[in-house]
């Protein structure tokens, strides 16, 4: 039996729409068997390194490139994303960056790029909740009770952070904004040092990435009294969010994010944008979200670029109060 010249047409057209569509076909000529540098601009083991490389498979799957995941390093992942900012409009240097893109303005006193001129948002991927964890010998079992401590025995909390800056110095900052209590931030160099010290009473609490603190929460080293974001996460169901547990305006999450450089073509952010929606359903990238914690954040081109702008406005206004700056 004969197929028709537009049903055979039809038919090819379905074909092609399977075929994974390299970025040759989505922007400037380059050859399917380039890699694509995807710049971590944190250390390996971070929560956005585990996404980078959860998602890297599927990514390379859809886009017919070859997927490499890089970690640049150092001052905040400042030098990573200019890496990213300064790399040619080709689709093949993308970065996968965090909150901190938003902090660093108020943070440093200089930096090499614009946040949000140098910049093309692909997508923002995920939340990351943040667990407000107190030590154990501190006698109060729920946010109720630690702000009436907190204001019984004014100046004498200490909560710890990863560092200047840091999301969870900001998530600290935004709870003695919402509640009026008085404590005092002390900075560690990284979340480890920081969970040590809150194990130890060193500092009495602190907000930490539920999968950095989970296993201590379970073990009773840690007590959870809630968590930074509006929603519970399946990986703490038991735990309220601060909003149900005594601080109704509180609203604080962290966030992964997909950018290229500025001037990207629109159909290469376009084809990145529905590769990325394909690669966070692969089975490695549900198993990151879970294993970290992650909430999903379905925000793609169209709405991405007014969440950066929001997100900078909302996070340079907890600098300013913070008063953290680095030169």
């Amino acid at each position: 039996m004969s197929i028709s010249r537009t049903k055979r047409l039809a038919l090819q057209a379905l074909l092609v729409s399977m075929t994974p569509l390299p970025l040759a076909a989505l922007a400037q000529p380059a050859p399917s068997d380039r890699p694509v540098r995807v710049v971590v601009p944190l250390a390996a083991g971070s929560t956005v390194d585990a996404v980078a490389r959860a998602i890297a498979p599927g990514l390379g799957r859809a886009t017919g490139h070859p997927i490499v995941v890089e970690n640049v390093v150092g001052a905040g992942g400042i030098p990573g994303t200019t890496q990213v900012v300064k790399a040619a409009r080709d689709g093949l240097t993308l970065g996968m960056i965090s909150s901190n893109h938003v902090i660093n303005p108020g943070i440093y006193k200089s930096i090499p790029y614009d946040t949000l001129r140098d910049i093309t948002p692909i997508a923002v991927l995920a939340t990351v909740p943040l667990v407000l964890v107190v030590n154990p010998k501190l006698p109060v079992k729920n946010v109720a009770e630690l702000l009436a401590y907190a204001k019984a025995h004014p100046g004498t909390l200490n909560y710890g952070s990863a560092g200047n800056g840091s999301t969870l110095h900001l998530a600290g900052e935004l709870m003695i904004a919402e509640t009026g209590i008085d404590m005092r931030h002390v900075p560690y160099r990284g979340t480890g040092p920081l969970v040590t010290d809150l194990m130890g009473g060193q500092v009495q609490l602190g907000f930490v990435s539920i999968s950095q603190v989970a296993p201590q929460i379970k073990a009773g080293g840690l007590r959870a009294l809630a968590l930074s974001t509006p929603t519970r996460s399946p990986a703490l169901p038991d735990v309220p969010t601060m909003a149900q547990a005594g601080a109704p305006r509180y609203s604080f999450d962290a966030w992964i994010a997909l950018v290229g450089p500025a001037g990207l073509p629109k159909a290469t952010v376009d084809g990145y944008a529905a590769a990325v929606k394909t690669a966070m359903d692969s089975p490695e990238a549900r198993a990151a979200i879970a294993g970290q914690g992650l909430m999903v954040l379905d925000k793609g081109p169209d709405t991405a670029p007014a969440f950066f702008q929001s997100e900078l406005a909302k996070h340079q206004a907890l600098v300013k109060q913070s008063g953290a700056t680095l030169d």
